[in-house]
């Protein structure tokens, strides 16, 4: 790492205990959290390696097993004794390339334990606890040794037996996606209720007793719990298989054979991790995920830099236009509709966005090979070929002239091994254009067949498209991705991904209710940024759809940007529904970078507030499911030393989601931090505020 990335880093490692060498009658080691509220403590009975998890003496985690079994070798799930174990202290304070915040703290106390079977075989296997004040993370970690070479797991027996029958929200197991609106059941009613969702079928979620993660719950105590897994490298993707008496246990993504995981020795599992926190807005307040990960291996991070932007996209899914430039039915169908990705029509975004203070202007369906889809050819993409009528040397020119940059985008529709065989000359020619940024999209089963979006083979892909992009200075938004696990540390490149049920799915489906952006923050978005797309005006766009809608108010809209983080933000509307409507003023100057990130009052499924600071003005978020209600925001967040004024988009006094979705009220107010700040939300409904110091507006 050079010299400047090394003076970010402010690090404090101290040796607590060094290794030692145990009895078999040392069968019991302890670790507790920096602040003493957390700890670990694993056990061996009989050989079996066990772990418990407490807090503030109380059990969260009562004992769970460990383990592991292969094809053609014994299991490790017993037969051990311990080797050794060390603790470790360590501090840290590094800046991420963007973010929420400027600086983010690691600190935390390591056990290692070493296990080595009793068996002739004499396999070890290391278990790695490191204890946070905010979670915990454990993972396995297995050295070069004699008996053991290539290997494949076909199960992981992680166990987490929880304490009680805790509330949950939660989104099924499904292979292939996390497209799902949330449900919110006790623990033990999970396996209770259908999966009949669109698309989905038994083949994408086999076993209705598996959650996918981030499974976030509530104890009756009213401690919050979230489990998830970092820095998931060459390894499958994890779900969660909830047993009997309140246990969940690890149910890793298949390989079209069956196998789970194909590896070599030595290696080390991704973090099976725990956030906990005695509030809700304490687990988005959780660094624990990132810092799991390995420091950033990029050298020059000069050319990654946070953006906002508008596409060619959102007209495409409520039909004004085409993916395709041939007449096609089916969801990706022309059916007589002009072709969005031509040159004049992205002019024209180009110009709204050099006018309107938006960084870069998104094209999907720009290259050939849409009009072949549903063929049995399974490579008609080549990703450098565009259709006749969209000439992108022309219009990267035409954007830089206007201070607007092109996202390029590479739908595979789940095409990975032949995206692979074009990637470094898909990625060279966007580096020679200059563009910058693109998003990826595998919508639809993965070929080769039998593969799933979340297994070890597409682990291994995403990966390797996120190495060529950095490569070629391109940064990434993955749509159909594998779960977010912290790797935007280690590969800042890697900014934001969908993994959610986003904006898409109001334009032709029933529709996102309107809890379901107050539980993203909860779920999906504390595995890492994510991808809605917001900013729809035209909530109704009953000019092309007579049936589908936005389910929230304007204002909502607005609130949102605040709400759902990315560093690649969307303003994901048409220009024409944004013109003349002074609301977009907000959309305008809210930025997608953060120094600084309070998460206010909250209640998982009901409402959620967020403030967010750049440079040293504060934006300030609330939104609310399907009921009005009233908040009371504290702004003790805000300096003292400063008055501001308050620029407040807030639901009109008749605003409804359902009855009267358009109707927002823009209003100021003076304020400073002791203030006390009421805000009206509607049914469906929100609230965005900027919030700028009199002494810069007067300058």
């Amino acid at each position: 790492m050079r010299l400047k990335n090394l003076l970010k880093y402010r690090i404090i490692i101290i040796l607590l205990f060094v290794s030692t060498t145990f009895t078999n009658a040392a069968n019991y080691i302890k670790i507790e959290s920096p602040n003493n509220k957390l700890n670990a403590e694993f056990a061996l009975e009989n050989g079996k390696a066990t772990y418990k998890i407490s807090y503030n003496k109380n059990y969260i985690i009562e004992k769970s097993a460990l383990g592991f079994l292969f094809k053609d070798l014994p299991a490790m799930d017993g037969n051990f004794s311990i080797l050794d174990t060390s603790k470790t202290y360590f501090s840290e304070t590094w800046s991420p390339v963007w973010g929420t915040e400027d600086t983010i703290l690691n600190e935390y106390n390591e056990l290692t334990v070493s296990l080595k079977e009793t068996t002739d075989l004499q396999r070890i296997v290391k278990v790695i606890f490191r204890i946070y004040n905010d979670g915990v993370g454990f993972r396995y970690s297995f050295p070069e040794q004699p008996n053991m070479k290539d290997i494949i797991i076909i199960d992981e027996l992680t166990e987490f037996k929880l304490s009680g029958d805790h509330n949950c929200w939660w989104i099924p197991g499904d292979y292939d996606s996390y497209e799902y609106l949330y449900n919110n059941t006790k623990l033990s009613e999970i396996d209770l209720l259908p999966y009949n969702y669109e698309t989905r079928s038994d083949r994408n979620h086999p076993n209705n007793k598996a959650v996918n993660t981030p499974i976030t719950m509530e104890t009756k105590e009213g401690l919050f719990l979230s489990f998830h897994e970092a820095n998931l490298t060459d390894y499958a993707g994890m779900t969660l298989e909830v047993n009997d008496n309140f246990t969940m246990e690890v149910n890793l993504v298949p390989w079209a054979d069956g196998s789970k995981v194909k590896t070599s020795v030595p290696f080390e599992t991704p973090w099976r991790t725990i956030q906990v926190s005695k509030t809700a807005g304490g687990l988005i307040n959780s660094n624990l995920i990132i810092n799991l990960n390995e420091p950033n291996k990029l050298d020059d991070v000069s050319w990654i830099k946070p953006m906002k932007y508008i596409g060619i996209w959102w007209e495409m899914h409520i039909r004004k236009s085409s993916w395709t430039t041939e007449f096609k039915e089916g969801f990706w169908a022309n059916s007589g509709k002009s072709h969005g990705a031509n040159t004049e029509n992205t002019k024209h975004y180009i110009d709204f966005a050099s006018e309107n203070n938006i960084d870069a202007v998104l094209v999907e369906g720009w290259n050939k090979g849409w009009e072949l889809l549903g063929s049995d050819n399974p490579e008609y993409f080549d990703f450098v070929t565009p259709y006749p009528d969209f000439n992108i040397e022309e219009l990267v020119k035409y954007g830089k002239e206007k201070g607007v940059e092109l996202i390029g985008h590479h739908e595979t529709v789940g095409q990975a091994a032949n995206y692979e065989k074009h990637l470094e000359n898909a990625f060279k020619f966007y580096n020679k254009l200059g563009i910058r940024a693109v998003k990826t999209g595998y919508s639809g089963p993965i070929i080769p067949k039998g593969e799933f979006h979340h297994g070890q083979y597409m682990v291994r892909h995403y990966r390797k498209v996120l190495e060529t992009a950095a490569k070629y200075k391109v940064m990434i938004d993955v749509h159909e991705p594998i779960a977010a696990t912290g790797l935007r540390r280690t590969f800042p490149n890697m900014m934001t991904r969908e993994g959610v049920r986003g904006m898409e799915w109001n334009a032709w489906s029933e529709g996102n209710k309107p809890e379901h952006t107050t539980i993203i923050p909860f779920t999906r978005m504390l595995s890492g940024p994510v991808d809605y797309t917001p900013g729809i005006f035209d909530l109704l766009f009953d000019k092309y759809k007579d049936k589908e809608r936005v389910h929230t108010t304007l204002a909502k809209q607005l609130a949102l940007y605040l709400v759902l983080y990315s560093p690649m933000q969307m303003a994901a509307d048409l220009p024409e529904n944004y013109n003349s409507n002074p609301a977009f003023q907000f959309i305008k100057e809210v930025p997608v970078n953060w120094n600084e990130s309070v998460y206010l009052n909250s209640k998982i499924g009901d409402y959620v507030t967020i403030a967010r600071r750049n440079n040293d003005i504060w934006y300030l978020g609330s939104v609310s499911d399907e009921f009005a209600r009233s908040v009371s925001i504290n702004l003790s967040f805000l300096d003292k030393d400063k008055i501001y004024k308050a620029r407040i988009y807030r639901d009109g006094e008749d605003a409804d989601w359902i009855k009267n979705p358009y109707s927002i009220e823009i209003v100021e107010q003076i304020v400073s931090n002791l203030d006390m700040l009421r805000i009206k939300l509607a049914k469906g409904g929100g609230q965005a505020i900027i919030f700028e110091p009199i002494d810069k507006q007067n300058k």
